[in-house]
């Protein structure tokens, strides 16, 4: 095949617990894994040498009260991303570094702060999982978790402010003149002064505008709410979805809602998340992944299921093989909206055993798949080219043998094939992704 084609990108997303579910368990996993710089490192050299194009952190800002699923994995602690993130930046050069800063409970200008600083401490490599929180708010000074509809509309107004905030600068702003003692063109000063309905923040930014222009919007919304923000503001949109004609549909939703915004849909990066467990033969990799699954204990996971996805019933009290019953027509939830519609749709489409519908969530909803190299690679070359995908979110459980298994089987197999590069092609990640630099709002309509 040609290696002038179009090639898919990869993400992976790394569990900020260090490591997740059962997997802590598994005679390879190094106990302190939650806690150990080295094993990020690790992590972070691993997926550079293999090309990914980024690493991906997630985030909660609380810890869940069910002391059932506390006791079983690693659920109560995680590293803070935009802690990780500098660290990671100063023991790799070309990797992408994502890490979530919720809009719920955070500040605009604290987000916009630290990660214009990380954009110049990487060289232009960091990118904004803007997310709303699914949970935190007693943490916060509220009695409750905010309601999902005032998250969006505050996620729309952080948005605007933390990007006014990174274009309080012009590019050429500092002229540092020795001579005449200038440092500062102050006619390329940018005031903020917003005032909306959420937040009030003068500005300007006390730090230089970003090395990218923004640093790379990543978003994971997929409830209409979400779809809305990620059409709007996304550039890489990480998603769930379980059969190729919802990943096409997905795929051309996104881009037309993103057209009607006047974007370029090419600027939008669809990366549906997967769960791979890679062996030399279908049955050994089999054989891993059920060396796994018997780690769970499975009524507390499928206590926690049922409470993630709202289900309105506890899958832990049926019986294993007793078939699930039908969900609500009618169903709401104020925490993970998609999740819920995923799981919902899932159980109507397939009408999976309780035993089933446990193997199929282990990987919080996303695909799993279970195979060689070439299984693997011929899954995820048949969405890319159905367009249903622009690449993937690999989704990895911590274990170094699936990371390497993946980097040293599967990403070999998709060069072969000219599905994936073998060099980077630039130094920030938009230059990697094939994002454009962001230009500065005051300044853009000067340039030719």
């Amino acid at each position: 095949m040609s290696t002038t084609q179009k090639q898919l990108l990869l993400g992976a997303f790394i569990p900020s617990a260090g490591i997740m579910g059962s997997a802590w368990r598994h005679e390879s996993a190094a106990p302190d894994s939650f806690r150990d710089f080295g094993h990020f490192r690790w992590i972070a050299e691993t997926l550079e040498a293999a090309r990914f194009h980024a690493l991906f952190f997630n985030d909660t800002v609380n810890v869940e009260p069910d002391l059932a699923v506390l006791e079983r994995g690693p659920n109560s602690v995680r590293w803070d991303p935009l802690i990780l993130l500098p660290a990671l930046a100063l023991v790799t050069r070309h990797i992408g570094l994502i890490g979530t800063a919720s809009t719920t409970y955070n500040e605009p200008y604290n987000v916009a702060r630290k990660l214009a600083n990380i954009d110049h401490l990487s060289g232009g490599r960091v990118g904004w999982n803007l997310v709303t929180s699914l949970g935190g708010g007693e943490n916060f000074n509220l009695d409750a978790h905010v309601l999902h509809a005032d998250r969006y509309q505050r996620a729309e107004e952080f948005y605007d402010v933390v990007t006014g905030l990174w274009d309080s600068y012009a590019d050429d702003a500092f002229v540092q003149d020795k001579a005449s003692g200038r440092f500062l063109d102050t006619a390329k000063l940018h005031v903020l002064d917003h005032h909306g309905k959420h937040f009030q923040v003068r500005g300007p930014l006390n730090a230089a505008r970003p090395v990218q222009g923004y640093p790379v919007i990543a978003q994971a919304g997929s409830s209409d709410s979400g779809r809305a923000l990620a059409a709007r503001a996304g550039e890489l949109i990480f998603t769930a979805q379980h059969t190729i004609e919802q990943g096409q549909t997905f795929y051309r939703e996104i881009k037309a809602r993103a057209a009607e915004f006047g974007r370029d849909p090419d600027h939008l990066k669809i990366l549906p998340g997967v769960s791979p467990v890679v062996g030399k033969t279908q049955a050994e990799a089999q054989a891993r992944y059920d060396q796994l699954q018997e780690l769970l204990e499975p009524k507390t996971f499928l206590r926690s299921i049922s409470k993630f996805a709202s289900l309105g019933f506890d899958l832990s009290e049926l019986p294993f093989d007793e078939v699930v019953p039908l969900p609500p027509e009618q169903f709401d939830t104020n925490t993970h909206k998609s999740r819920q519609k995923l799981v919902f749709e899932l159980i109507r489409r397939e009408r999976p055993t309780v035993r089933e519908l446990f193997n199929k969530l282990t990987a919080g909803g996303h695909r799993i798949l279970i195979g060689t190299a070439q299984s693997i690679a011929d899954d995820l070359q048949g969405w890319f080219e159905a367009d249903a995908a622009d690449g993937f979110n690999v989704m990895f459980s911590g274990l170094h043998q699936g990371i390497e298994g993946f980097a040293k089987e599967v990403v070999p197999e998709l060069q072969r094939r000219g599905l994936f590069r073998t060099e980077y092609q630039g130094q920030t990640l938009r230059d990697n992704l094939g994002l454009p630099y962001i230009r500065n709002r005051h300044t853009a309509g000067q340039v030719a």
